[in-house]
């Protein structure tokens, strides 16, 4: 249930519009505009540098754009935060010392107008066992898991998540998906940042894609990938040479791994087809594009020029 019923409900939860930061002579953040829709379940990707750790500082009001606007729930981030709508989880910032989780949990709460029960904070982010433990005490992964509780105490309608299962194990991992698609299913918006692809795939409504301090792609998974194109078609070289592979009907891309090939191309049958006339079919394997393939394709292009002023 909203938090805010005087909120009209197609605002959306997170808006950039013409959104600029800068860093010197670096464009962080070039121009963005951005919506997500209330209830939506958001991956942001990009590589180290993109500019996605900026973007989050603006939309969380930690920092301020040098151009245009980013507005919360129709609010300016920082009344947004204040009203208790948003929650985060960011990399950096170290328990407090000598208190134990649930008094940390508690504490947070405190803070807040409609705070989540504590109980309940406490296992969605799986430390019902470990709530009389002192948080500094804890091992990294269970620190992140802090971190998580921490930004679900407050109950927001919106909570940003920057690289959230970072130094979590596989089955911690499992968890806290599982935990974020029952948040998620409340009706509350969901905004994270990865570098584990498949958990953007698996998990996430939408895929924006930040490369450069510029939205690139933006669209489901299946979307993007097939915007990219095409398929993998590898095969083992066998000792025989590459000449000529990049000329193969289809073949847009060739990387050669140790002594496999690993063709991208528009037109698999048509690539496979003149491998089997050259006798190239040793370990031959077809795949559809993959979300790192497309990753890969559209954060690999250089910087776009800036016209001059």
């Amino acid at each position: 249930m909203p938090q805010n019923p005087t909120t009209q409900p197609d605002t959306p939860a997170v808006s950039l519009a013409g959104t600029a930061k800068a860093f010197g002579a670096v464009r962080a953040v070039d121009s963005v505009d951005l919506d997500i829709r209330r209830g939506e379940t958001v991956a942001l990707l990009g590589r180290n540098g993109a500019g996605k750790s900026t973007a989050i500082s603006l939309m969380l009001g930690l920092d301020t754009p040098d151009a245009g606007r980013v507005s919360l729930f129709g609010r300016a981030p920082a009344q947004a935060v204040a009203a208790g709508r948003v929650g985060a989880m960011l990399q950096d910032g170290r328990p407090i010392p000598r208190v134990t989780v649930r008094e940390l949990v508690t504490f947070v709460a405190s803070t807040y107008p409609r705070p989540l029960p504590v109980a309940e904070a406490l296992e969605l982010a799986g430390l019902t066992e470990l709530a009389d433990r002192r948080a500094d005490k804890l091992s990294g992964g269970q620190v992140q898991r802090v971190r998580f509780a921490v930004a679900l105490a407050g109950n927001p309608e919106l909570i940003v998540l920057d690289e959230p299962t970072a130094a979590l194990d596989v089955e911690a991992r499992h968890a806290f998906w599982v935990s974020m698609r029952i948040y998620a299913s409340r009706g509350n918006t969901i905004l994270f940042s990865t570098h584990y692809l498949e958990e953007a795939d698996s998990n996430a409504d939408r895929i924006v894609v930040i490369d450069h301090g510029r939205i690139v792609a933006d669209g489901s998974g299946e979307r993007i990938k097939s915007a990219v194109g095409g398929s993998l078609v590898a095969f083992d070289l066998a000792g025989r040479g590459t000449e000529g592979l990049g000329l193969l009907p289809g073949v847009s891309s060739v990387e050669i791994r140790g002594d496999r090939a690993r063709l991208r191309t528009d037109d698999s049958d048509a690539t496979v087809v003149e491998l089997a006339r050259l006798g190239a079919i040793r370990g031959l394997e077809v795949a559809p594009a993959t979300l790192e393939d497309a990753f890969l394709a559209l954060t690999s292009r250089p910087a776009p020029l800036k016209e001059s002023v």
